[in-house]
């Protein structure tokens, strides 16, 4: 089976899986954050490298204060864990987005987890917060006019291999396959010009529900694609 290099993930539906139960918004969020882990193990010892997850986005901070402080509570509890988790699986961890507008302690704590785990050679694990692709780029073309105004870079020099560079995602292989739970069909500001290429795959599937045995149906889905990158089929 051809198994896609990378995959990037939209995690949708923690809210309507709890509500679902008759629990809080936040449970599902919690239950959302162990399916994140187990997905990475899955992830590795299907033949997958790369995994990026749409954990928090730039659009997310518009939610109810309470939501927000409630993900922010998890996602400092997720980094106090994913040093000796990524120990334990190789795992290397990265960060994608302005985390300037995060709190210093979590910058702290999310710079200490991309040290600490660059050199592993395991699961490449991408973890976009406050995140959104619109934001991205315009954050990289600032970097880049300035660099043309400094005369590090010239407009000849701007080509999309180099413009890529100054995204969150420099040094990342595009995504293969993008997974997007909960049967929303839309990218909400994720990865634009990361997924030119990308195959998209969508399930009804609620996020905290989403397991290895429907990670192996959409891998199979890509497997089924005939990806040609605009070349007439033979």
């Amino acid at each position: 089976m051809n198994v896609p290099k990378h995959v990037a993930i939209i995690l949708d539906g923690n809210g309507r899986w709890a509500k679902k139960r008759g629990l809080p918004r936040n449970f599902g969020h919690n239950k959302g954050s162990q399916a994140v882990e187990q997905i990475c193990e899955d992830a590795w010892n299907l033949g997958i490298k790369y995994l990026t997850v749409y954990a928090f986005s730039t659009e997310n901070w518009n939610r109810p204060d309470s939501e927000v402080e409630a993900l922010m509570k998890l996602l400092r509890k997720y980094m106090k864990t994913s040093l000796k988790r990524a120990a334990k699986n190789d795992m290397c961890i990265r960060v994608i987005g302005d985390i300037t507008g995060l709190d210093q302690d979590l910058q702290e704590s999310i710079q200490e987890l991309e040290n600490e785990t660059r050199e592993n050679q395991g699961l490449s694990f991408n973890i976009a917060i406050n995140y959104g692709s619109r934001d991205e780029m315009i954050r990289g073309v600032k970097t880049m006019v300035k660099d043309c105004m400094e005369n590090q870079l010239s407009l000849g020099e701007i080509t999309e291999d180099v413009f890529s560079k100054y995204l969150d995602t420099k040094g990342i292989p595009d995504p293969d396959l993008l997974i997007r739970t909960s049967g929303e069909i839309r990218l909400s500001n994720f990865l634009l010009w990361q997924l030119a290429y990308t195959e998209f795959y969508f399930t009804d599937v609620l996020w905290p529900d989403f397991d290895k045995k429907e990670l192996e149906k959409a891998i199979e889905y890509y497997d089924g694609r005939n990806r040609r990158y605009g070349k007439v089929e033979e």
